[in-house]
C-alpha cells in the first residue's frame, strides 16, 4: 500500500490511524529484517537459498508461519504438501531470485511506484479485505481513503496473508461482491 508523504500532521490523523503507524513502526523494527535483506543484498540471498533447500524451506515456512492466521500450529491453515510445493516450485524453477528482486528495486526506486504525496489520491475504484493474521499491517480504512477510492472494504473474520489458501471461499465470495459493485457502477 502506499502512504502519503509526508504523513499528515499527528494532530490530522485519527486514533486507529496513529495506532496503525505506532504498530508498523514496530513491526518494521522487529519483523521487517526480511524486507531488509531483500532490499539491500538481494542476490547474495538468493545464492543462498537457492544453494539449500533447507535454507530456502526455513526462509519461506517461517513466513508462512508468521503472517497467516494459524494461532501458532502452521498445520491448522497449510498441511504439508501445501507447503512443500510452494517450496518445490522455487526450488525446482530456481525463481526465489526473481521473487525477492522486487524489495531491491522498491527500496531503490527501480520501476516502483512513487510515494502519493500528501492530499494524493489513486482515483482507481478499490476494494480491499482486511485479514486479522496480517495483525500490525491491519490499515484502518480512513487510513487507506487517504490514498484510494475505496468502493468495498471488508474485515475478514480470519485468515491471513496467504488468504487465497488460508480462505479461498471467503475471498473468492469478497471478490464477486466487489465485482458486482464495479458492474452496477458502470451499467
Amino acid at each position: 500500500m502506499l502512504w502519503p508523504d509526508p504523513l499528515p500532521e499527528v494532530s490530522q490523523l485519527s486514533a486507529a490511524e496513529k495506532k496503525y503507524i505506532s504498530n508498523f513502526s514496530k513491526w518494521d523494527d522487529e519483523e521487517n529484517g526480511y524486507g531488509h535483506i531483500q532490499g539491500t543484498r538481494p542476490q547474495t540471498l538468493a545464492y543462498g537459498l537457492n544453494d539449500s533447500p533447507i535454507g530456502l524451506a526455513s526462509w519461506v515456512i517461517e513466513k508462512y508461519y508468521q503472517w497467516s492466521d494459524c494461532n501458532n500450529n502452521i498445520e491448522s491453515r497449510f498441511s504439508k504438501d501445501e507447503l512443500l510445493t510452494n517450496i518445490m516450485i522455487y526450488w525446482i524453477t530456481q525463481s526465489i531470485n526473481s521473487s525477492i528482486r522486487h524489495y531491491y528495486y522498491s527500496k531503490n526506486k527501480i520501476n516502483s511506484p512513487s510515494p502519493l504525496k500528501l492530499g494524493e489520491r489513486i482515483e482507481v475504484p478499490t476494494g480491499i479485505a482486511m485479514f486479522p493474521g496480517e495483525r500490525d499491517l491491519i490499515v484502518p480504512r480512513e487510513f487507506a481513503e487517504r490514498c484510494y477510492n475505496i468502493q468495498h472494504w471488508t474485515d475478514m473474520p480470519s485468515g491471513g496473508h496467504f488468504a487465497a489458501l488460508e480462505e479461498p471461499e471467503l475471498l473468492v465470495k469478497d471478490i464477486r461482491q466487489f465485482a458486482q459493485i464495479l458492474k452496477r457502477k458502470n451499467k
